[in-house]
């Protein structure tokens, strides 16, 4: 099993790999079953951190408990392992009847006519938040529940900014940042701290690099139009957020190493203390939660607007079961108010219902600073979303790491990386 620090890192690689990879072949020991199924019985394909794993098998009992005679058989495997298989499965027709799926990669298999629609069976569906109904949907239909979200906020080392002079700091989205003040706030810490220590570093290496795109919305520009295939991407909007971030290096406010293609993540900097600030998706507020100084959320910078990044997960089931009812059942069961609240208390994950309060959810660790992430929430739009489920951005995404890479490193312009985008936009789309 994986730790959920891979599953989030490695989400826009695996995309990738989905929408250019063809004829991949499973692994020994990794089965889906749907064609052997009993009447009643369900397979169930995730990967999971430990607390996870802990809640879907709590969940799974108790909906056996609550449906005479249904079984499901959870199946836990490799983040790494997950999608490839998956593929070689549905192309075998031996898929499992429900897996899991983030948020970029379901695009792919929906786009496919891989996915049960979901059309006017989802319980409550006016429940959920719309972006969030957006994440699952395909050409105007519903392929998936969204199980839980997860996004970036903006973590402080508080000793080390008290240091710089700065302790007055934002706590909710009225109050977050403008880009002046945080580009002040980075240069104050640029004047306190050592050579060897860096005011803050940005989650988009590797797999991360989409998360580049909540600059781009935040300065209020956009990679597709509303047609989702003709781009945008070479814009003022655009010309903005990418000047905004090159003078990330330019101004040494993050580390030379920490650009699209590092392989040093940005929690790794804050844990360390290479870094002041760092900005950290909320599932990895666990895995910081024993760090030997002082640090606390705030929200990220706000420009035209505020935006983040969207994590966190579908459930899906496959459109060839044979189980589909008990399997639509199943899934809405796992999103209904009750269970997804116990998932994200035990997970340090958000909920994606309406109907359910966030801010009184009891987080599991560091309760106190899971409101700035639910508050950080609020900034995804349904346009976010619309262009973060592209089944085209997968290819993109390779481009967009080449591009922002040679921007941040290597001092290519602002007008000849957005003129590189645009075409590589073009080619996927076309």
């Amino acid at each position: 099993m994986t730790t959920r620090r891979t599953t989030r890192r490695t989400t826009a690689a695996a995309a990738a790999t989905l929408a250019l990879a063809a004829g991949l072949s499973g692994c020994s020991g990794f089965t889906g079953g749907s064609d052997d199924d009993a009447d009643g019985a369900l397979t169930f394909t995730t990967w999971a951190s430990e607390s996870e794993q802990d809640s879907f098998e709590k969940l799974v009992a108790q909906f056996e408990s609550e449906h005479d005679g249904a079984t499901v058989d959870l199946k836990v495997v490799p983040y790494d392992q997950m999608f490839s298989n998956i593929d070689a499965q549905l192309s075998t027709g031996d898929a499992p009847d429900v897996f899991r799926v983030d948020y970029g990669n379901l695009g792919v298999y929906s786009s496919q006519g891989q996915l049960l629609d979901l059309t006017g069976q989802i319980d409550d569906e006016d429940s959920f938040q719309p972006a969030m109904l957006e994440a699952v949907s395909y050409d105007g239909a519903p392929y998936g529940v969204p199980h839980q979200t997860d996004v970036s906020a903006l973590l402080v080392n508080t000793e080390l900014l008290a240091a710089a002079g700065i302790t007055d700091l934002p706590t909710s989205q009225a109050d977050a940042w403008t880009w002046d003040e945080f580009g002040e706030v980075a240069t104050k810490l640029r004047a306190s701290l050592p050579a060897d220590q860096y005011p803050f570093g940005v989650n988009w290496q590797q797999g991360g690099t989409p998360r580049w795109l909540s600059w781009l919305f935040q300065a209020g520009g956009a990679l597709l139009a509303d047609d989702g295939t003709t781009s945008e991407i070479d814009s003022p909007e655009a010309a903005e957020a990418l000047g905004f971030t090159q003078s990330f290096f330019e101004q040494g406010w993050v580390a030379p190493s920490s650009s699209v293609k590092s392989t040093t993540f940005a929690d790794t900097e804050f844990s360390e203390q290479t870094t002041a600030m760092a900005f950290v998706g909320s599932f990895l507020v666990p895995e910081l939660a024993d760090t030997d100084f002082d640090w606390t959320a705030v929200p990220m910078p706000v420009d035209e607007r505020g935006a983040t990044d969207l994590g966190g997960n579908a459930l899906v089931a496959t459109a060839d079961t044979d189980q589909g009812e008990l399997a639509t059942e199943f899934l809405n069961f796992m999103a209904s108010a009750d269970a997804m609240t116990e998932f994200c208390a035990a997970t340090n994950e958000l909920p994606t219902r309406t109907d359910i309060d966030a801010s009184s959810i009891d987080f599991a660790v560091r309760p106190d600073v899971m409101p700035v992430f639910v508050d950080q929430a609020t900034t995804i739009e349904p346009s976010d979303v619309k262009q973060l489920t592209s089944p085209y951005l997968a290819e993109i995404t390779v481009a967009m790491q080449d591009q922002l890479e040679a921007a941040f490193t290597q001092g290519q312009s602002v007008d000849d990386t957005l003129s590189a985008l645009d075409e590589a936009v073009g080619q996927a789309t076309d």
